[in-house]
């Protein structure tokens, strides 16, 4: 297992700390809006916008291993007039990876709301703060401009959505990650958020069967779906299903939870990490969503927090891979 963190293509204090820290490997943080006017060779999910973004993370010694953003694909989820030209791009964009050689896609299905946090000041060990969700802050929102969005109309849209880019992605040998609603709550404001469960998530990659259909493994989320996340870690990673991983983690429920440190969550990480050795995966894992310590604020790169995690994780990887078995 590879640790990398989500940085910019450039050069600043993440890439160089990352690098003091003997981390090679690059979540890819690219914008990829269309460029109103641009020509298609212009467009970011382009061949040589890929290429370009590829040569900067090597020129700081990184490999770029995920790429993380998504281009807009709102009409996809909603079945709205408008997804064809949505999945042409989708696709478009898996092709360049290929062809760029960029391994993995990390995609998602949120439909309106994506991630929600209800505060990101909740007090923490020593004085840290950390972000957090509480469903009573939003039960009695109004729904959303859209109404209600039910749970099977989204599944047929998500079954569309596979069945046209899984075997783009599959040619292009690219790997889908479906990352989780984060909350993994449904529904929120009449919106169905359908990645957020275990049996869901077996479903999604049932769906349409390809090893190029698989699953972000966001442990902050899967740890909301499960009292068991290392089985729930083989039960993918024995399908081959787990492209991507978040290392984080959280203390609470789908309605209310708190991010915590890495070394203070609900979640046995070095089962965790055993479960990915014994299943042989080895793709990136990323850690995230970070307390806020000493100046660190949540708008700037937590480079104090994200020092402690990726040596907590390093010294957790060490020791497992090291175990006799």
């Amino acid at each position: 297992m590879k640790i990398a963190l989500h940085m910019s293509p450039e050069a600043g204090a993440t890439s160089t700390l990352m690098k003091q820290c003997g981390i090679t490997h690059a979540v890819a943080g690219i914008g990829l809006q269309p460029i109103p006017g641009a020509s298609e060779e212009e467009q970011p999910w382009s061949y040589s916008s890929l290429m370009q973004a590829k040569a900067s993370y090597e020129k700081n010694g990184f490999e770029m291993s995920v790429i993380e953003s998504r281009p807009p694909m709102e009409k996809i989820k909603l079945g709205l007039a408008g997804r064809e030209e949505e999945i042409e791009i989708v696709c478009a964009f898996l092709r360049n990876m290929g062809k760029a050689g960029i391994p993995v896609w990390c995609s998602a299905w949120m439909p309106i709301l994506s991630v929600l946090r209800t505060s990101y000041a909740i007090p923490s060990r020593g004085g840290a703060r950390v972000s957090g969700y509480d469903h009573d802050q939003l039960r009695d929102e109004p729904l959303t401009e859209y109404g209600l969005v039910e749970e099977e109309q989204q599944w047929e849209n998500l079954r569309y959505f596979l069945q046209r880019v899984v075997p783009v992605a599959e040619e292009a040998d690219v790997k889908m990650a479906m990352h989780p609603d984060d909350p993994p709550l449904s529904p929120i404001r009449g919106v169905a958020r359908i990645m957020s469960s275990i049996d869901n998530y077996q479903r999604m990659v049932d769906l349409v069967p390809s090893p190029a259909n698989g699953i972000g493994l966001c442990q902050g989320n899967f740890s909301l779906m499960t009292d068991d996340l290392p089985a729930a870690i083989r039960q993918f990673g024995e399908q081959k299903k787990i492209g991507f991983v978040h290392l984080r983690d959280v203390r609470g429920t789908p309605e209310k939870f708190a991010e915590t440190f890495h070394d203070d969550g609900q979640t046995d990480l070095v089962e965790c990490l055993r479960a990915y050795r014994d299943v042989g995966y080895e793709g990136v894992c990323r850690p995230d969503h970070y307390p806020e310590m000493g100046d660190d604020r949540f708008d700037n790169s937590h480079h104090i927090s994200q020092l402690f995690a990726v040596g907590y994780l390093k010294g957790l990887r060490e020791a497992v891979y090291s175990e006799r078995r």
